[in-house]
């Protein structure tokens, strides 16, 4: 098979992955099906913008009800837009305009729906500019690149009155909200620690160079709001993730996730008091700049949010504690007072009590119930409907950004060094043994610590009313970014 070939097999595959994954979660796991209208005088016409990855799960989603139409399919590749556009036409049949420049696309008065799956520094932008232009919006995580750009989403869909759902499915799933709300209810105790993880083998994405964008890519278009730099990765898609000014890392791509969950379970709806971040990026030196491994600990006063991200490659002779911890790798773990919760996927999770004996088990749901909230919120216009809306999208990919300033602010240390400086944040054994398992995670893929050290960053703290740092102005500093005309996302109050 040629590589175009094969490229062409694994885009089909995902397109009908998905649209399968959609058809599965409708019906069984649901009490009611969705209401939905059959009239094609009712159906709501649907764009999405970029579509070379997750975009194409909001296809398969939207192309499972009967009352959605794809109008408009719009990516900076070119080519990657005409696939997808010709996907869609085999899917529905009628297919639909393509678009480079999602301008053209808000600018359409017959388009109902906007979803976006661009890049993280386009999230914002694309979903405020659909919110002005009169759409409802379904953006993906994390809902921003940082924390400004989130509650200025949450603003726009406030003063416009427009439907805004996160791409936080595991919100919308039975088996995952049965587990909150057994969490949130004493089933394991009092909630202590809540630890998101992330422990996604993650290789280098090559020397850092001076690469050429793909002819098909409209790089400023690509670009948006951040500055017209040049390609110092090997592969243009994906691999942003790993580079600051386009991606927030492992906590921003996988990671938001499980800290949506881990925030959910605790019942905080504001930003932390304060934050500390620690780790590096290990093991090789490439493209990237943000950590392949790194903690951070948020502090609610009475309990804690733990997030651990572990991307090194390992393989068989890697020790069991170094790939997972409580037999979760990507997951969430509740710390009660009785017991503790494991969450091992986007749809459920499995209480043990404090012997570690299994005692209860929750399950159920897929991406569709998802898609199916956010449209009966289109058709009932009530935002508490919404079981993602774009608050809790903001607030937990907010809490990303503010472990990942601290991680910008850091300084290398030792290990020792580390622990005592943690200490001071937190007294408990958790920050001791949260910082031993990640030094021996380190040994473990044979990273020197005593060459390579830890990026500590400072104690941040923080007022979550107004959601900027006390007494830190560089930390402040970050909290928005410099934009690129025309990309620039508005300033508090001027949506």
């Amino acid at each position: 098979m040629t590589l175009k070939s094969r490229r062409q097999f694994l885009e089909q595959s995902m397109f009908a992955s998905a649209a399968a994954v959609a058809a599965s979660a409708a019906s069984p796991l649901m009490a009611d099906e969705p209401k939905q209208s059959s009239s094609p005088n009712e159906k709501l016409r649907v764009a999405t913008i970029g579509v070379n990855g997750r975009g194409m799960s909001h296809v398969g989603g939207m192309l499972n009800r009967k009352d959605t139409e794809y109008v408009y399919i719009c990516d900076a590749d070119s080519d990657v837009a005409a696939r997808r556009a010709q996907q869609v036409a085999d899917k529905q049949g009628k297919k639909p305009q393509i678009a480079t420049d999602l301008r053209k696309v808000l600018e359409d008065d017959s388009v109902d729906i906007i979803t976006i799956a661009t890049p993280n520094h386009w999230h914002a932008l694309a979903a405020i500019w659909a919110l002005q232009a009169g759409k409802d919006v379904y953006v993906e995580k994390p809902v921003s690149h940082n924390v400004s750009e989130g509650r200025r989403i949450v603003e726009a869909a406030r003063k416009y009155n427009k439907i805004c759902q996160a791409g936080t499915q595991s919100r919308s799933n039975p088996g995952m909200i049965d587990t909150i709300n057994f969490v949130q209810n004493g089933g394991i105790g009092e909630v202590k620690v809540a630890r998101g993880l992330c422990y996604k083998p993650r290789a280098s994405i090559g020397p850092v160079g001076d690469y050429k964008v793909p002819a098909s890519v409209d790089y400023d278009l690509w670009s948006g709001p951040a500055q017209l730099g040049p390609v110092t990765r090997k592969q243009f898609h994906y691999d942003w993730h790993w580079q600051w000014p386009y991606g927030n890392g492992d906590l921003g791509n996988q990671g938001i996730h499980q800290m949506d969950i881990a925030r959910w379970g605790l019942g905080v709806d504001e930003l932390s008091s304060q934050v500390i971040s620690y780790g590096g990026r290990y093991g090789y030196e490439d493209a990237g700049t943000t950590p392949n491994t790194q903690v951070i600990i948020h502090n609610y006063g009475d309990s804690s949010l733990v997030f651990e991200v572990r991307g090194l490659v390992y393989d068989k002779s890697t020790p069991e504690s170094s790939r997972k911890y409580k037999g979760s790798s990507v997951g969430v773990i509740f710390e009660g007072t009785d017991g503790y919760v494991v969450i091992s996927s986007y749809n459920g999770g499995v209480a043990f009590d404090k012997d570690g004996k299994k005692f209860k088990e929750f399950s159920g749901g897929g991406d569709q119930h998802h898609y199916d909230n956010f449209i009966e919120g289109v058709r009932s216009r009530d935002v508490s409907s919404l079981n993602g809306d774009i608050l809790e999208g903001h607030l937990s990919s907010a809490l990303c950004h503010t472990g990942n300033i601290s991680y910008q602010l850091g300084e290398s240390v030792s290990a020792g060094e580390c622990l005592e400086r943690l200490e001071e944040f937190d007294t408990t054994e958790n920050v001791k043994a949260t910082l031993g398992r990640f030094t021996d995670h380190l040994k473990d893929n044979k990273v020197d610590l005593a060459k390579d050290k830890v990026k500590l960053g400072p104690n941040l703290k923080m007022d979550p009313k107004s959601e900027t740092f006390i007494g830190n102005e560089a930390a402040d500093n970050q909290l928005s970014r410099e934009y690129r005309k025309p990309y620039e996302v508005p300033a508090a109050g001027k949506v």
